[in-house]
């Protein structure tokens, strides 16, 4: 049966819609709050190698723009950092469905998630 493993924040609206896609699929979900327990290091670097530090970041997002990122040239140990201490800085959700990856609502790699599975 397939599962995938949602990392998001519970009162995200795309988390919710992902959440939803899935169960409506009847597909197994493991959630991980992002607020409650920051991802692993080696989770996050396979979405970085995947998308790089600038496409899991949500560059157009409130806590990005509040947090003056635009403005400041920080390392990508830094960007980590924020990001543990802000999850809402990243584009949500980030899913792993298998060897499939997505960022945001990303239906598309939903349904190939499916497919895979």
């Amino acid at each position: 049966m397939l599962s995938v493993q949602i990392f998001g924040v519970k009162n995200s609206p795309e988390t919710r819609a992902a959440e939803r896609f899935f169960k409506e699929r009847r597909v197994t979900i493991h959630m991980v709050d992002l607020k409650q327990r920051p991802m692993a290091a080696g989770e996050i670097r396979r979405f970085i190698e995947r998308f790089g530090m600038a496409g899991l970041l949500d560059s157009d997002g409130k806590a990005y723009i509040d947090a003056g990122l635009k403005y400041y040239k920080l390392s990508d140990a830094e960007l980590l950092g924020r990001i543990e201490r802000d999850p809402k800085l990243l584009r949500l959700p980030l899913i792993r469905g298998g060897k499939l990856l997505s960022i945001g609502q990303d239906e598309d790699t939903w349904k190939a998630m499916l497919a895979v599975g």
